[in-house]
């Protein structure tokens, strides 16, 4: 049977955890930079806008699209597939 317990590198050293409580962590910071990158893009959005504002420019057209999330892509693919 495989080992209940997988290495997991913290820095420069690595220590042994329950498999589950390594998944667990794992989707823990996975949401957590999701996230962060999510929020980190509404901002640039804004602050693009205000640039283009500022340079006397128009609003980028299609700049306020959101990615595909992987479920959507998934779908597309299906449907392509055929």
């Amino acid at each position: 049977s495989p080992p209940e317990k997988a290495m997991v590198c913290f820095g420069n050293m690595f220590v042994e955890l329950p498999k589950a409580k390594t998944r667990e962590m794992l989707r823990q910071d996975q949401e957590e930079l999701d996230e962060e990158i999510n929020n980190l893009r509404k901002e640039l959005r804004v602050k693009v806008n205000r640039l283009y504002e500022a340079q006397g420019k128009p609003e980028l057209k299609g700049f306020n699209l959101n990615p595909m999330s992987a479920e959507e892509m998934k779908l597309i693919n299906r449907i392509l597939e055929g």
